[in-house]
């Protein structure tokens, strides 16, 4: 049975890339991925067959540049493919941005950035490794980030530093909910560049390396049994006394914090899974209430005003949702106004929450059969809860950047 788009290439004003990658996407996890989910959600296990499939499809390559060998997707294309994937596992889809954003932020991002000739070229030198390893050899890189404190949030340096040697940097520290703990091939750490061991540490010297997992000095510790994306797999890593070559920097020392100030929409990369468990959440009880869903009788429950009603709502806050979204990411930019931000921040919010609410409310119109866990719904309902919790931009601060964004003037204060 062919499976309508999330964004219909005609309505939504679709390019022919835009379109071909989300149906690409789309048909291999609808295939193959959808019917694993359950089991590595059940299991709390990596995705390993679904990685495999990818590289196989060429997708571990999607936003690596057409001039490097990958597909060239840039920022919207890679969110509208990756909702289509989160729709039917939310676990692949979270861990495949993790892989995805080392290209996406070494690629596309940077190149819209007016960096130095000199800079530039050392990039680009740098760069050209890591897009081999991809390509060629199939290998997969992670995005750990939180620390569990206020670094991943942006409001102080990370506590994962890298002091500079001879031929390299020696790293140090751990990240936690490091999603593809023990399954990546490397792990691209944000850490804290030191040139002495007692140098103060500063947000403007956070460096981009990539780690080995098979390096000296690092382990993966802790238990992974989570309420929901149990098969992300998101253990700690620990960092010690960890040897990293110069070449294996993902970007040059100093870019890292201009391209996070100028490319604020690079933060969006975990919504399009939350995208596409809403659609999940929607599909599901629309195939239910028809007596369509595989494995369940034939029994039409769309007879019934209060069902009817539930599935209004339900459909008002879908689109709501895409709007909103579809928006923020059509616009994303270097250096984007403070109202094009804000909408950022509002849409990043709201995919989060309704996500949640949509899953909901399928529980609640679906009825008791639809929480069995040989149907995806209550899977759904788990991982969508994940979504609000999310550094660096979690739902709490998405608010807390909306009030204070919508009352305050840059550079505004309280002093003036």
């Amino acid at each position: 049975m062919s499976i309508s788009p999330i964004f219909d290439p005609v309505a939504w004003n679709l390019t022919d890339e835009q379109a071909a990658l989300a149906t690409k996407t789309r048909n291999l996890a609808a295939t193959n991925f959808a019917p694993r989910a359950s089991t590595f959600d059940r299991e709390a296990a990596f995705p390993t067959e679904n990685y495999k499939d990818m590289a196989k499809a060429g997708l571990l390559g999607i936003c690596i540049p057409e001039s490097e060998g990958g597909m060239g997707a840039d920022l919207k294309t890679y969110m509208i493919a990756a909702a289509e994937m989160g729709r039917f596992c939310g676990a692949t889809a979270l861990t495949f941005n993790m892989h995805v954003s080392s290209c996406l932020w070494t690629g596309f991002l940077l190149d819209g950035l007016g960096l130095d000739a000199a800079i530039r070229k050392q990039h680009n030198d740098m760069r050209k490794l890591h897009y081999n390893r991809i390509l060629n050899d199939g290998k997969i890189y992670s995005q750990p980030f939180s620390e569990g404190g206020a670094a991943a949030a942006g409001f102080k340096a990370f506590g994962t530093t890298a002091l500079k040697t001879d031929g390299g940097w020696i790293v140090n520290g751990k990240k936690i909910f490091a999603s593809l703990s023990g399954h990546a091939d490397y792990y691209g750490a944000l850490c804290t560049a030191l040139q002495k061991p007692d140098d103060k540490h500063s947000r403007r010297n956070t460096m981009y390396l990539a780690v080995a997992a098979d390096a000296q000095g690092v382990s993966v510790e802790g238990e992974w049994d989570p309420l929901g994306m149990r098969g992300t797999v998101s253990r700690t890593l620990i960092f010690k006394d960890v040897f990293v070559a110069d070449e294996d920097q993902l970007m040059p020392l100093g870019v890292y914090p201009s391209a996070a100030v100028r490319w604020p929409h690079m933060f969006m990369t975990l919504t399009p899974t939350y995208m596409g468990i809403a659609q999940a959440c929607y599909d599901f009880t629309v195939a239910y209430l028809r007596g369509e869903v595989p494995g369940t009788p034939p029994v039409k429950r769309r007879m019934y005003p209060t069902k009817q009603i539930a599935v209004a709502q339900m459909r008002v806050m879908l689109d709501q949702t895409k709007s909103t979204w579809f928006q923020a990411i059509s616009e994303a930019k270097p250096d984007p106004s403070q109202d094009s931000l804000m909408r950022a921040w509002s849409a990043q919010y709201t995919v989060m929450e309704n996500a949640n609410h949509l899953a909901q409310l399928a529980i609640r119109t679906c009825g008791g059969q639809a929480m069995l866990r040989s149907l995806p719904l209550e899977r759904l309902y788990r991982d969508s809860r994940c979504g609000s919790l999310m550094l660096p931009w979690t739902a709490e601060l998405c608010l807390d950047k909306l009030g204070k964004g919508a009352l305050y003037n840059p550079g505004e204060s309280d002093d003036d």
